[in-house]
């Protein structure tokens, strides 16, 4: 076994796991940037994302993955095309694949994502707001 300085460690088919918690507050506090995911942690390939959101996002769908936004800290609206639903903290909602939505904040929401590790922040609409690649922080 290697030891991790301050962390719980352990050895699963030669790979190091080091579990570590996370501060969400902490790592917010690290951008200020919006519509942006940074990636936080990783789980059964599902990615857990942190991003800070303001003003309208793109109308897009996600054809193989559903999402679910938590909201830290603010509030916004998910937008549907047949009706919106308005989230505070410490409430979550998943959208199912295929679903098209659009978020939408008029001020700035910090919100968790967890979804699978393959899905693009705008799903199938290409725009000046796709992250291809993510930050891991």
């Amino acid at each position: 076994m290697i030891e991790a300085a301050g962390a719980d460690s352990r050895m699963v088919n030669e790979k190091l796991i080091i579990m570590n918690k996370v501060n969400v507050e902490q790592k917010l506090s690290l951008f200020a940037d919006y519509w942006n995911p940074r990636v936080v942690g990783e789980l059964n390939g599902q990615h857990v994302k942190l991003v800070k959101f303001q003003g309208e996002f793109v109308w897009h769908k996600h054809d193989n993955e559903d999402e679910m936004f938590f909201v830290v800290k603010g509030q916004f609206k998910m937008e549907f095309r047949e009706r919106t639903v308005e989230l505070k903290e410490n409430e979550f909602l998943i959208v199912p694949k295929g679903v098209e939505h659009r978020p939408v904040a008029e001020q700035e929401v910090s919100v968790m994502l967890f979804e699978p590790s393959t899905t693009l922040n705008t799903g199938d609409t290409e725009s000046e707001l796709t992250k291809h690649i993510l930050e891991k922080l």
